[in-house]
């Protein structure tokens, strides 16, 4: 294979200790990124970054529970340039639309479309002055386009807003190397399903089987690793017919 474009490269993966986060920082490391990952849990945190060092590469981490968006930008103010992005955190609520609180709408639209929107503001200038940036997103189940949805309709309108924020960081970064795609998984088999979910799930899946965190992310950071990166501005659904 071609010397990975991302090789060199420094990289922040939100929500990187556990479910598809972990698995994308094991391939941005596998292809020669440095990575600095963020997890809730200091004990899961130190477990991903014992995997990640063990095969000598270079890895950090930081244990933080995200309150706001303002809050985290706050938190990675002063750790210098990133040229990789990937946000792979966002709380769920599952509940039907009336029973929907305003504290609820509040929640689901700055963890999981304000929080990805305010990252990109923050590193999009650099990156393009740099003449290189990567930025991965991930969407939610069905939320590659606009869907009507019976049982988590704030989660899913501010994942869906993230079509936005991609075709636009795409548009203006294309003449400066600077990409972004989001990635829409179907049902994936993390440590954060219980056996009940988990089958539950399964049922519900065109194959029968809930795909593994390791196959969403390779095929995503694959993506990322073209230059020019010709998959820019694309939102993806990685779930195995679910939408078709």
């Amino acid at each position: 294979m071609a010397r990975s474009a991302l090789e060199g490269r420094k990289a922040l993966v939100m929500g990187g200790s556990g479910g598809i986060g972990a698995a994308a920082a094991l391939c941005l490391s596998a292809r020669g990124a440095e990575v600095t990952i963020q997890g809730r849990n200091p004990e899961k945190l130190a477990a991903a970054l014992a995997i990640l060092r063990g095969g000598g590469k270079k890895a950090q981490g930081f244990a933080l529970t995200i309150g706001s968006a303002s809050e985290f930008i706050a938190a990675i103010s002063d750790m210098g340039h990133f040229d990789i992005i990937v946000a792979a955190f966002g709380p769920f609520i599952q509940k039907s639309l009336g029973a929907h609180t305003a504290e609820d709408w509040e929640l689901m639209t700055s963890l999981n479309l304000a929080l990805p929107g305010a990252l990109a503001s923050h590193f999009f200038p650099p990156m393009q002055e740099r003449g290189f940036g990567r930025m991965l997103f991930f969407g939610g189940t069905r939320t590659d386009t606009a869907r009507a949805v019976r049982s988590n309709v704030a989660y899913a309108a501010a994942k869906t807003g993230l079509n936005v924020l991609v075709k636009s960081l795409a548009a203006e970064g294309a003449s400066s190397n600077v990409a972004a795609l989001a990635v829409c998984p179907g049902f994936v088999g993390t440590e954060y399903l219980s056996a009940a979910a988990a089958q539950a799930l399964a049922e519900r899946s065109p194959g029968g089987r809930l795909s593994a965190p390791m196959d969403i992310a390779a095929a995503a950071v694959a993506l990322l690793d073209m230059d020019p990166c010709i998959a820019s501005g694309s939102v993806i659904a990685l779930d195995g017919g679910l939408t078709i």
